[in-house]
């Protein structure tokens, strides 16, 4: 068989709302175990749930992200299973009827466009955590039950592991900016499932589809699909296709390897049925209008645009835009500063950024706004201080909160610029280090660094360094060129 990949996506995103999807109870993470739990997120007899609107919003503002349609009438249903995490036994979602339905999102992979097709993006409530402990035991947690959940469903159109992470990099993107769900994978707000099995396109011939359950990281997906693609490539060469059937697997992350949970359940064996306790949603149009137009600028659109507008490179437009807040940061900064685009964008993702993941910060909370950087890197661009010393005065403005021009007046941290006293510290340089002055002269390009260094070190950053090398130079009798 000419065997392709043919992968589909499942997303599960926890939507950032305060309260649970049918009950007032908190959604906060990491609070004590069952402590944010009630009558209703626990399924206690006489408790009847209420819907989350924030909840629905947010569906329906995703769709909008993904080009979907959302129904004019939808109804949600019990998906019915049995399992500690689930109190109900029996989790309410929606089956037939989803809020929102045939979208698609464009990615570029490896410099070719494709169009991966959403079937749906839907509502539901989150399930339980189970712990299991080595000495063989048990526990339930019982916080997440009940949170919003928002699955995100794709039509099998990946043909590679690099388009799934692709993927998931973007609808994490989307989902941040559009500020419905954190995405944070590490804390289980955002879970992947990829589906895989392999099809000849020209006769329809397949192996069986097998469902990888409960990925937390984008490299565990990518990992995952990877494998189980080359497994059932190797069992189909090897005449095994007899061990290939429809499954759930897991990801044995240590060993690299999946492992079969068990045979995979169908939609039959779930026994949906309309929620009973639960009218049909119908989604007033002008609401719905109303949040499709206050959508704002996509991560893939702001790229494009930061690209054309501040003639940045592909990749710092691309990593100023894995973060609203830092594209934000960016475009107030450059409102307010007189120079290169490309400068503002090599502050915020070296020094800046650096600084802000030392402190495990997020941009969001960042002790350095648009105005005091732009204004620090004008004093870099009016060569009142130094590059060098602009890092330092950075870290300073970090930790205190002070703005740069007080932290050089009061610290005295002004470039040196004065010609007169520049030379008598380049002519001592020169005489206390005869051999590389030597090198120089011979020919040596490279020796000239190691003196203006010198110069640098005995005032501590604070000299012009275009005037250092330019005095050096004619000092030394001018014999090399300085770069251009």
């Amino acid at each position: 068989m000419a065997l392709e990949p043919m992968i589909g996506l499942e997303v599960h995103a926890q939507l950032s709302t305060d309260a649970k999807m049918f009950c007032s109870c908190s959604t906060q993470f990491g609070a004590e175990p069952n402590s944010n739990v009630c009558p209703t997120c626990l399924g206690l007899p006489g408790s009847l749930p209420v819907p989350n609107r924030t909840a629905i919003e947010y569906v329906i503002r995703t769709g909008a992200a993904l080009n979907c349609t959302t129904a004019r009438r939808c109804r949600f249903a019990r998906k019915n299973y049995f399992y500690p995490d689930l109190p109900k036994n029996f989790q309410i979602s929606q089956y037939d009827e989803p809020l929102t339905h045939d979208g698609y999102i464009d990615l570029r992979v490896n410099g070719e466009e494709v169009r991966i097709r959403i079937r749906r993006a839907h509502l539901e409530e989150d399930t339980g955590k189970n712990l299991h402990l080595a000495s063989g035991s048990s526990l339930v947690e019982y916080n997440r039950c009940g949170i919003p959940l928002m699955e995100v469903v794709t039509e099998p159109d990946f043909t590679a592991a690099e388009q799934c992470r692709e993927y998931l990099v973007q609808l994490r993107l989307i989902l941040r900016t559009i500020g419905v769900s954190s995405a944070n994978m590490e804390e289980g707000a955002m879970r992947a499932e990829p589906t895989v099995n392999l099809v000849d396109r020209e006769t329809g011939r397949a192996t069986p589809k097998v469902e990888i359950k409960n990925l937390n990281s984008i490299r565990a997906v990518y990992e995952a699909v990877s494998y189980e693609i080359e497994r059932q490539r190797r069992a189909v060469a090897e005449g095994r296709e007899d061990e290939l059937f429809q499954q759930t697997r897991r990801w044995d992350e240590n060993n690299g390897v999946t492992a079969l949970m068990r045979r995979k359940e169908t939609s039959d064996d779930y026994m949906y049925f309309p929620e009973p306790d639960l009218v049909p949603l119908e989604p007033d149009p002008e609401w719905v209008r109303e949040i499709y137009e206050s959508c704002p600028e996509l991560p893939a659109e702001r790229c494009e645009r930061l690209r054309a507008e501040y003639d940045l490179p592909e990749y710092d437009a691309r990593v100023l835009t894995e973060s609203r807040e830092l594209a934000d940061l960016f475009e107030a900064t450059c409102e307010r500063f007189e120079g290169a685009a490309k400068t503002v964008s090599n502050w915020l993702m070296g020094d800046v950024m650096s600084l802000l993941n030392e402190a495990q910060m997020a941009v969001s909370e960042s002790p350095i706004g648009c105005e005091d950087l732009a204004e620090l890197l004008t004093l870099v661009e009016d060569e009142v201080i130094s590059g060098r010393i602009a890092k330092d005065v950075l870290a300073t403005m970090f930790e205190t909160g002070r703005g740069p021009r007080q932290i050089v007046e009061e610290e005295g941290l002004e470039q040196i610029s004065d010609s007169a006293e520049l030379e008598s510290l380049i002519e001592q340089v020169i005489a206390d280090n005869p051999g590389p002055a030597e090198d120089f002269r011979g020919g040596k390009e490279k020796a000239i660094g190691f003196l203006i260094g010198q110069v640098m070190k005995a005032t501590q950053g604070q000299a012009n360094p275009q005037m250092v090398n330019q005095i050096m130079r004619e000092k030394l009798g001018g014999t090399q060129q300085a770069p251009s």
